[in-house]
């Protein structure tokens, strides 16, 4: 739909919009992925007020709908954490959070911005480490990006690429350190590993905001982003995998990193250790479809090990720092997380940042609860199409 827009705004050339066609055409994109209002308007609408009028629309939602859910009161949070990457206004998005519940006085309040699409779980990073300070709290973290003023109009195509994957969407997250919680929680965080690869530059370069050859401020997603995933993910398991890993996996993995080392068997592949062996489920970063199939391989996951991602990314797009949470609920909704089970969280972002975080499942997920796809899950999964063909005639 946004495209329609686009062409109806006459703010691009022919060619960019080819090219945006061409791409959506084979994103893995349902029909009804998200946008925000202001961009179906004409001329669409591109200003901080139009931001701040998405930011209420996800945020507020999101946040009421989390203390409805829980019975909680808002007086009764003690921090606050929310990332949006790409708008950072004053007063900050977590003061207008605060203002519209009424919080207290003495809430811890953070807003992270620029951290992209693996802020959520640098979120989680961040309320674990304040919680361990501040016994007996409550924290709530909400993961957004906001769509409104990052939207490219020039022709560079690396810039284009932004108008096409990312979509509306948001999550807010509920987590406690007070005892009384322990019979209701759902998930208990086991570990959470950060890597950070902006020393490098390739890295560092592979995902950044700069303005074009026309001085159209936008934000570029380089052909080496795969390859820096990939790179990231093998330095962040390596992290990992002692901590979730049975022995008899990490046995294998560390002769086949020592052979490597020592020039032995130099034909001998490197040994990916097996992680469906530590986890139940597989929450990867929904950034598109190159992306989640690069994983799969590297990790030899099976269909139903990457079927929360595809689904995802197909039902919402990429929704960015929040698209995880899209995808635990989708398991959740399908009746899948039993007590016991481990989950893994994968996510990347700008910098270049590869970030995992581990939980377990502390009680039987029950699929009565209202989610964001209570209404269509019973038609998941589905066979999505390689292309398909977008008519703007």
């Amino acid at each position: 739909m946004f495209l329609e827009y686009a062409y109806l705004d006459n703010q691009m050339d022919a060619d960019s919009i080819s090219f945006q066609v061409k791409i959506t055409e084979k994103s893995g994109f349902s029909e009804e992925t998200g946008i925000p209002d202001c961009m179906t308007l004409l001329p669409i609408g591109k200003s901080l007020s139009y931001a701040r009028e998405e930011a209420e629309l996800v945020i507020f939602s999101t946040v009421s709908d989390l203390f409805k859910k829980n019975n909680i009161d808002p007086k009764s949070i003690d921090i606050l954490i929310i990332n949006s990457s790409m708008v950072s206004p004053t007063p900050s998005l977590s003061a207008m959070v605060v203002n519209k519940f009424r919080m207290r006085s003495n809430i811890m309040t953070f807003n992270l911005s620029g951290m992209g699409c693996s802020a959520g779980i640098l979120s989680v990073s961040l309320a674990k480490d304040l919680l361990r300070v501040r016994r007996n709290s409550l924290a709530v973290i909400v993961s957004t990006e906001l769509l409104n003023v990052n939207r490219y109009t020039g022709k560079d195509p690396s810039m284009l690429l932004t108008n096409c994957l990312f979509r509306t969407g948001g999550a807010a997250i509920l987590l406690s350190n007070r005892d009384q919680d322990k019979r209701k929680a759902k998930y208990e965080l086991q570990h959470l590993v950060r890597t950070n690869k902006a020393k490098d530059d390739q890295s560092y370069n592979c995902v950044f905001q700069d303005l074009d050859s026309e001085m159209k401020l936008g934000v570029s997603i380089s052909k080496d982003t795969v390859k820096v995933a990939g790179d990231a993910l093998k330095t962040n398991i390596g992290s990992l995998g002692p901590l979730v890993l049975p022995f008899s996996e990490q046995f294998r993995y560390g002769v086949s990193i020592l052979c490597r080392k020592m020039r032995i068997q130099s034909r001998m592949s490197f040994y990916m250790p097996d992680f469906k062996k530590a986890f139940d489920h597989f929450c990867i970063h929904a950034g598109g479809r190159a992306i989640i199939r690069g994983i799969k391989k590297n990790l030899q996951l099976r269909d139903v090990d990457v079927e929360a991602s595809k689904m995802t990314l197909y039902r919402f797009g990429n929704t960015s720092s929040s698209s995880i949470w899209y995808e635990l609920c989708y398991i959740e909704t399908k009746g899948r997380m039993k007590k016991g089970h481990r989950v893994w969280q994968i996510a990347f972002g700008s910098g270049f940042k590869c970030n995992s975080a581990v939980w377990k499942c502390v009680h039987n997920v029950e699929r009565k609860e209202t989610t964001a796809w209570s209404d269509r899950i019973d038609s998941y999964p589905l066979q999505i199409p390689t292309a398909v063909k977008i008519d703007m005639n």
